[in-house]
């Protein structure tokens, strides 16, 4: 954990506690620095994108200036880690500025994710990989900070410390401790699945669904998806984690499971009498099953999934 530097001998800038919702004697000092000396939060989970409200800001920048100050803290190693204000320092490098105004916080490492987390939760827009990651990075830290002190804890005893900082992350959250530990999971999806999250190809329940299989298992899932032009459902999504479960998540069980279902949803009925033209009589209902996938999937390969 870094250790805390004191902070140059700057005028106070008063009133920015209400901007930061901080208690006025936790209040940093504000200063100008030189832009090329501020560096991104380590691990900073919000993307920083040049689209149209960045343009925006851009604009804003231009024309006023940055009124927020930007939050940073000393870096051990030199200049200044930036806790909150990514897009306005992206901002002004994009129009030229070569200092900006910064209100520097004296801070433990727990203490700037948690601060971070927390001033850039208060965005209208954020994407659910975003939220996935930045709730994750806070409830460790809480977790470090109640963990601070105590003696080792058995499993029933850390369990009920686990639930205890999940509550904690929720606190003063539209989310609930439920909804932020589903929001966790979605961290254990390759990258890959979750940018198809954030792109609203994957829903988000059925998303969760999916956390829970092997890495190699969604690799397979991937492929069968791009090869079948199909995106899991929630119910799909809960077989294929019950699959996983029971150590029977194979590429060709994704295809079946994928492809029948998708049949089923919709609704196409094809009677008995005419799938038995093609089968003997002896014919089990899982070879047949088989056989009507296998043929559906190369199908569905050839003509470019129509």
């Amino acid at each position: 954990m870094a250790a805390k530097k004191p902070l140059p001998d700057r005028v106070q800038l008063k009133g920015l506690d209400s901007l930061f919702g901080i208690d006025q004697e936790q209040t940093g000092q504000v200063l100008e620095v030189p832009i090329r000396e501020l560096f991104p939060f380590q691990n900073h989970p919000f993307k920083v994108l040049d689209d149209e409200k960045m343009a925006q800001t851009v604009e804003s920048v231009r024309e006023n200036g940055i009124l927020v100050p930007i939050m940073v803290r000393n870096r051990p190693e030199g200049g200044y880690e930036v806790i909150s204000g990514h897009r306005r320092k992206h901002a002004a490098e994009i129009v030229g500025l070569e200092t900006v105004p910064v209100i520097i916080r004296d801070l433990t490492d727990d203490e700037a994710v948690i601060a971070m987390v927390d001033a850039n939760l208060q965005r209208e827009e954020i994407l659910p990989s975003e939220k996935a990651f930045a709730y994750k990075m806070k409830l460790d830290a809480i977790k470090r900070q109640n963990k601070a002190g105590r003696p080792e804890s058995n499993n029933s005893r850390q369990v009920g410390e686990n639930l205890w900082s999940v509550n904690q992350l929720s606190d003063g959250n539209s989310d609930s401790a439920r909804t932020i530990q589903r929001y966790i999971r979605l961290t254990e999806l390759l990258p890959q699945l979750l940018e198809m999250v954030d792109n609203k190809k994957i829903k988000f329940n059925p998303a969760v669904e999916l956390s829970y299989i092997t890495p190699s298992e969604q690799f397979l899932l991937m492929e069968v998806m791009e090869e079948d032009n199909v995106v899991p459902s929630l119910s799909q999504a809960q077989q294929i984690k019950k699959l996983s479960q029971e150590k029977r998540c194979t590429k060709e069980a994704l295809h079946a499971l994928l492809a029948v279902a998708s049949i089923k949803e919709r609704n196409v009925v094809i009677k008995h009498e005419v799938i038995m033209q093609y089968f003997p009589a002896e014919a089990s209902d899982a070879e047949i099953e088989s056989l009507i996938v296998r043929l559906l999937a190369d199908y569905r390969k050839t003509h470019g999934g129509v």
